[in-house]
């Protein structure tokens, strides 16, 4: 849900699965509010005006009454805080828990191996066997974590029971991520069904959908990688799937010519 005259604001990009997250968290919770996104975000060249505001450039940030709020975790948990009904984590500790490490492993191993794959098919940042390489790794990658969240899955609906929750926002945009690279849950399994039942709630279709319209622009990106007016950021798990994928030599040549970054202090 968006509005020009809501007090709440989030800067995004719809490609992004950190603002997906928070979107579908906000929408699910029927908070209203306005998006916008960033000149040049994720290019390294972001205005000095949002860096004051993401001291590392990225999206989501929430600006809410004066302050801004970043990290996509953080802004859940603040959600969760500001908004409680209907709440998306369980009552459970155990559950909450549950919901909050699955989060972190699709924050972190999920969205690395997404974030690989882009760099190959959209960045082009390897070719032929090299390529080859990378992506069947990245695919056996997917495949175990499929199967991981198939067994944290279990019988019911959503993760967190009968209820869409946490864990399942957190979730979602990843799998529907690797689907888009042609590595879906296996056909008939519990993770196909639950993606499936996910897509059919208004706030998932919408992010998607959004997603889906601004696709168009990755079909230039690889030659703004080459010019240098786009550095991609290798930090944490990225850099490390890319190398344990056997990647270092996409590394090394990025530090080469210049067209990768890393994270900087804020200041």
């Amino acid at each position: 849900m968006t509005g020009e005259t809501s007090p709440i604001e989030l800067w995004e990009h719809p490609l992004s699965p950190y603002a997906q997250k928070v979107k579908i968290a906000l929408m699910e919770k029927g908070v209203p509010f306005s998006s916008k996104t960033p000149h040049a975000i994720g290019s390294g060249s972001t205005a000095e005006e949002f860096r004051k505001t993401s001291f590392r450039g990225e999206v989501p940030v929430l600006i809410i009454e004066g302050h801004a709020i970043v990290d996509s975790t953080i802004i859940l948990e603040f959600l969760e805080e500001r908004f409680p009904q209907p709440r998306l984590l369980p009552t459970d500790p155990f559950e909450r828990a549950r919901a909050r490490m699955i989060e972190e492993v699709c924050d972190t191993h999920f969205e690395a191996i997404n974030w690989g794959l882009s760099e190959i098919v959209h960045f082009k940042r390897a070719t032929g066997e090299l390529a080859d390489i990378l992506r069947t790794r990245a695919g056996e990658q997917i495949g175990r974590l499929q199967c991981w969240l198939e067994r944290e899955l279990a019988e019911p609906d959503w993760f967190g029971g009968e209820q869409f929750g946490w864990a399942d926002v957190s979730a979602v945009a990843f799998v529907q991520g690797a689907s888009n690279f042609g590595f879906p849950p296996a056909e008939g399994s519990r993770l196909s069904r639950w993606l499936g039942r996910c897509i059919q709630r208004h706030s998932v279709s919408a992010v998607f959908q959004a997603a889906g319209q601004s696709a168009a622009v990755l079909k230039n990106v690889a030659g703004q990688i080459k010019t240098g007016a786009f550095k991609r950021q290798y930090r944490d798990h990225r850099l490390e799937w890319m190398i344990r994928s056997g990647g270092l030599q996409v590394v090394l040549d990025g530090l080469k010519q210049d067209n990768i970054r890393f994270n900087s202090e804020p200041s």
